[in-house]
């Protein structure tokens, strides 16, 4: 579609004349992503007091949220892995109900970990729930919503999942300051914040009693019965060169950005937590004081942070509206990597906190971008799948980031007893692992543009 050729509706909001159903369908669909990121964003910001409470004297308890970090991320892979398969083959409805479902339970179980081994298996488990929303919730929203309100409506869903997010962080500024208060011991807190994030099970109720299966595909569906055409199929998704380039390609994309987030970025809580551990500390306070204040401010930092990529996700989908998806693409890969080595250097304290929402707006601003173009890459028998693959079978190789910033930070901090020095370490190592994001700009090079074309079809 070239400018003299759009008319006056295509230029509308994208939220112009849709019907009641298709609000229902957006509603349903970003809200199973947004409390599906308020569980990721819990176990961020219970991670740090999770490790202390449950591994031995003595254990690092950065190096080990790492590596629970990374089997996070594992099982969040596998989800995506199997769920984006099974819902091009039986319907995204359906089985979108299901990964709610597992993830919302588990999460709950986490509150009951007893050690680090069983806190790791139910973190692995939410992984696989967690794994399975964001390729169905795109795929819903892409097959069910009109073509021109496509990219407004999956840029807006993804940018709703930074609420999650910031009510996530206002859970443990309440948690803060009932251990302030000493309602609960500073040691429970992290039980309780995995407790909350149980309350999305809830939420199947509605998607079972309503939400219909996108007529894109019951039809497609159809079609592929009488015909033979494989659905959720990942010898099509890899064995056609046509849909292996975007797949392979679009999974490089993905792994850049999951890295620069989930290996460096959200690691920022242990960053503030650790400076405004050590100002209160030589300002002489109690040890009581120091864990009430340094849960208030880590609550602080995940609210800034994610108000700032939710600005940063709605500037993306406007960006990729009017310029198209890989220049804002390429905007964003600068933006996230110079922005987040000058955090990860510069950031000294509660004067600063500021830095977190640029950081936020940046590296969170590459993940509207997935919602938008990904599905705009794949056919709707393996609509669900090729999403899943980019977004989330990356994450095996994704797991690594939070494994490697611990082992890098431990590496460089070896030897140091001095707090400062320990920081200056953490800093660093964050630093080095931000090149990440060049990985990102190397496969938009080699993908194609979206903009103004229909999805691809078969």
């Amino acid at each position: 579609m070239n400018a003299s050729s759009k008319t006056p509706d295509s230029l509308a909001p994208w939220w112009k004349n849709l019907t009641g159903y298709h609000w229902f369908v957006f509603i349903i669909a970003s809200l199973a992503w947004m409390f599906d990121c308020l569980d990721q964003q819990l176990f961020l910001l219970a991670r740090n007091d999770a490790m202390k409470a449950l591994l031995p004297e003595g254990w690092d308890a950065k190096e080990y949220g790492g590596y629970a970090t990374s089997i996070f991320v594992a099982g969040w892979a596998t989800g995506g892995l199997i769920f984006g398969a099974v819902g091009d083959r039986i319907g995204r409805a359906r089985t979108l109900t299901m990964t709610v479902l597992i993830y919302s339970f588990c999460t709950g179980l986490s509150a009951f970990s007893q050690g680090w081994i069983d806190f790791a298996i139910y973190r692995f488990l939410t992984g696989v729930g967690v794994g399975g929303v964001f390729g169905l919730a795109v795929a819903l929203i892409a097959d069910t919503l009109p073509d021109r309100s496509r990219a407004g409506a999956l840029g807006t869903l993804q940018a709703l999942s930074a609420v999650g997010n910031v009510a996530a962080g206002l859970v443990s500024m309440y948690m803060g300051s009932l251990v302030k208060s000493g309602t609960i011991q500073a040691g429970e807190s992290w039980k309780y914040m995995f407790l909350v994030g149980a309350l999305p099970a809830f939420l199947c109720v509605f998607i079972a009693v309503r939400l219909k299966e996108p007529e894109k595909w019951v039809k497609a569906r159809e079609h592929g019965r009488a015909t033979g055409v494989a659905f959720g199929s990942y010898a099509s998704l890899l064995g056609e060169a046509r849909w292996r380039r975007p797949a392979l390609l679009g999974m490089m994309l993905c792994v850049s950005g999951v890295i620069g987030l989930w290996g460096i970025g959200f690691f920022s809580p242990e960053l503030v937590g650790d400076v405004i551990e050590r100002s209160l500390l030589a300002e002489g306070k109690a040890a009581d004081i120091v864990s009430a204040e340094k849960s208030k401010w880590v609550g602080i930092n995940s609210i800034v942070q994610n108000t700032g990529a939710f600005f940063g996700m709605l500037a993306f989908t406007f960006l990729a509206q009017k310029t198209g998806r890989k220049p804002a693409f390429a905007v964003a890969y600068v933006a996230a990597m110079v922005v987040t080595i000058a955090y990860f250097q510069m950031f000294n304290g509660k004067a600063d906190i500021w830095m977190s929402a640029v950081m936020g707006a940046c590296q969170l601003a590459i993940f509207a971008g997935f919602a938008i173009y990904l599905p705009e890459l794949f056919p709707t028998r393996l609509r669900s799948t090729g999403t899943s693959f980019c977004y989330n079978v990356g994450r095996f190789l994704a797991a690594t980031g939070p494994f490697t910033l611990g082992k890098l930070q431990a590496s460089l901090k070896s030897g140091l007893t001095d707090a400062d020095a320990k920081i200056n370490a953490f800093r660093d190592a964050a630093t080095y692992m931000s090149a990440v994001f060049l990985v990102g700009l190397v496969a938009l090079y080699f993908l194609h543009e979206t903009k103004d074309k229909a999805m691809p079809e078969d």
